[in-house]
């Protein structure tokens, strides 16, 4: 390992990554939960998606990138229930369904990420084809991807006249 990885490693651990991330969970979460659920599932600005398609995005990255990371498997989810509800874009039929599936992948995530072998981090992958670089690499798009979406759907709920969650707070 060189220098510059064993420094890095030194900054964070596993579990404060994964705490980090859990607080940009539930934020978003928070951000679902303040939709009406029709505009949820309808509401768009300038050709963006409903923020339901973008959270349902959200969750198949994570579902997926939680076995990615375990595995180096980036095509299925860690756990058949799981699997079997994000196989695409399509959000679930409810928010209520929507935001069970979301409670149920970060359920998902405090089981698996201690299994998840810290030399891993470094390794380099190719998550979902987007390219090589260090798993952590790919854990921090998975985050950037997070906070621009969520950000649409601040957009979203300030022009349907709603006040969205308070962004710093994640905890």
């Amino acid at each position: 390992m060189n220098t510059t990885i064993q420094a890095a490693a030194s900054v964070l651990t596993p579990e404060q990554i994964r705490f980090h991330w859990q607080g940009h969970r539930g934020l978003t979460r928070r951000v679902i939960d303040a939709f009406p659920e029709k505009e949820l599932y309808e509401y768009s600005i300038g050709g963006m998606r409903p923020f339901a398609t973008q959270a349902m995005e959200l969750a198949l990255i994570a579902a997926k990138g939680l076995n990615g990371f375990l595995t180096d498997n980036w095509n299925d989810a860690t756990t058949d229930s799981i699997s079997g509800r994000v196989k695409d874009y399509t959000p679930p039929a409810t928010k209520a369904e929507l935001l069970q599936l979301w409670d149920d992948i970060t359920a998902e995530i405090d089981r698996v990420w201690p299994q998840i072998p810290v030399e891993r981090w470094n390794e380099v992958v190719n998550a979902f084809g987007y390219g090589e670089q260090p798993m952590y690499g790919s854990w921090f798009y998975f985050l950037d991807n997070e906070n621009h979406h969520r950000g649409q759907g601040y957009v979203y709920l300030r022009s349907l006249g709603i006040e969205p969650p308070p962004f710093w707070d994640r905890y």
